[in-house]
């Protein structure tokens, strides 16, 4: 019989604790059920203020919703999705939760949004681990994918969306055609694509997404790469590279586009305070962009979550473990200062914060911008990055394998995190004895114990209680 509990986090400065807890008790506020007349079909995550569902929101929320121990189900909210797709292979980015019809704008006439449904689906699976399930929802994947590039792409082999396609909307990409963000996103469909294919052992699928792959990073890297900039950059109609620094630039390392020399002027970036190394990381524009501002305005300076959590992810894909912790813990610094004003006024989650200063970020003249406790965003960084770069655990469920990949003991550590059928607990404490992990399990997992620059351990852990001292590994 399964516990219905949330996973316990222990880690020494209780307030991300206390942070982690209250948003696992949020989550249920934003947790709703579908109607006869919306057709949805099954439970979803949608804002109280929100009319819609949508795609890019649901996507993300599939990476902190895979931690509740299976209390919340991430799948059951992309099912609604396949369930809504048109003959063409079309999934549109927003359905009504009146109707369930979907919802067009001018600024976004197709409906299109980031195709992050291969990426969900993948860390779902390691999460989670139903390979039959990747077999139902291919064939709804293939003719997205389909879709996408039929309408999208045009004979330069790049695609072409809307700004508002990017839901960057009020970003200044006045000139962009092809947008960095879009086609590092495709590239990263392709990729995971294939990734599928490979778990479902086809290995024509898996190819011929992987050659799609290799054609859209070799495109991005030859016309988007910028070498005065140091960054991957917007095309203009004329596919001229748009000399404006914004957020979408770190795509490609999700995607993994970069090589090692592309890859370190990135990451100067990313510590650099005068463009997007500010003291709560990263905002939407560069710090030294003319129209950047300290209090947002938007996707003029603004952090958001969401493309925190995608920069500390595009890290993780070339083992910098250590600057994305550092990076994550002081985003969660800035969340708790905000959450715990100084003013005594009460606290709360955001969409989207301020880049240098605690507080929520502003958008003068838009009062529906920056929802307060829009979760399916916050809890990108109080859950997804505390357990998995603050605390540092990476699961997969299929390779029955637990990463704990940290620059430096301390105490913390995971209690009743489910593997399936199994729980497990982790925790690190010192001791008489020295820096001491105990571990407890109903089953056999491998557990790879990785202390950045020092030490790298895999061993087999029984059933049952054990511990080990890290100074004898």
């Amino acid at each position: 019989m399964l516990k219905k509990q949330f996973p316990k986090v222990h880690y020494y400065d209780q307030d991300f604790v206390d942070i982690y807890n209250r948003t696992w008790a949020w989550t249920q506020d934003v947790w709703k059920k579908g109607t006869p007349e919306n057709g949805f079909g099954s439970t979803y995550m949608s804002h109280q203020d929100d009319s819609v569902i949508n795609q890019f929101d649901t996507c993300f929320s599939s990476f902190f919703l895979v931690y509740s121990n299976k209390v919340y189900d991430p799948a059951k909210q992309l099912d609604i999705f396949y369930s809504k797709q048109e003959e063409n292979g079309a999934i549109r980015s927003m359905y009504s939760i009146d109707d369930g019809k979907p919802v067009f704008t001018e600024g976004n006439p197709e409906s299109v949004m980031p195709p992050l449904f291969a990426w969900a689906e993948y860390n779902i699976f390691h999460k989670v681990g139903q390979k039959k399930r990747i077999k139902e929802i291919m064939p709804a994947l293939e003719q997205y994918y389909d879709w996408l590039e039929s309408e999208f792409m045009d004979d330069s082999g790049m695609y072409s969306v809307p700004l508002e396609a990017t839901t960057m909307i009020n970003s200044p990409r006045d000139k962009m055609y092809y947008p960095v963000d879009f086609n590092s996103q495709q590239a990263l469909n392709s990729l995971y694509m294939s990734a599928l294919g490979d778990i479902l052992n086809d290995k024509d699928l898996s190819f011929r997404y992987k050659r799609k792959y290799f054609a859209l990073k070799t495109r991005i890297n030859s016309q988007m790469w910028d070498d005065v900039t140091g960054l991957y950059l917007d095309l203009d109609k004329n596919r001229e590279r748009i000399q404006v620094k914004t957020i979408a630039s770190f795509w490609p390392l999700l995607a993994e586009i970069p090589n090692e020399e592309k890859l370190e002027q990135l990451i100067a970036h990313l510590k650099n305070p005068d463009t997007f190394g500010t003291d709560n990381p990263f905002p939407s524009l560069a710090a030294d962009e003319p129209a950047f501002s300290e209090n947002g305005e938007g996707y003029r300076g603004s952090v958001f979550p969401v493309f925190t959590f995608m920069v500390i992810k595009g890290l993780e894909k070339y083992g910098q473990y250590d600057l994305a912790r550092e990076c994550s813990i002081r985003h969660m610094y800035y969340i708790l200062d905000t959450f715990h004003p100084e003013s005594g006024k009460k606290g709360s989650l955001w969409e989207a914060y301020k880049p240098m200063k605690d507080g929520p970020a502003i958008w003068t003249g838009k009062e529906d911008f920056n929802r307060e406790l829009f979760i399916p965003a916050a809890a990108l960084s109080t859950l997804s990055l505390m357990i998995e770069n603050v605390v540092g655990l990476f699961i997969s469920l299929p390779r029955k394998t637990v990463d704990w990949i940290i620059p430096t003991l301390e105490l913390m550590g995971i209690e009743d995190l489910s593997l399936k059928r199994n729980y497990i607990t982790i925790l690190s404490n010192k001791s008489s004895r020295g820096w001491e992990i105990r571990l407890e399990s109903e089953k056999l997992y491998y557990f790879t114990i990785d202390l950045i620059g020092s030490k790298k351990k895999t061993l087999p852990i029984p059933s049952g209680k054990c511990s080990m001292l890290i100074e004898k590994l």
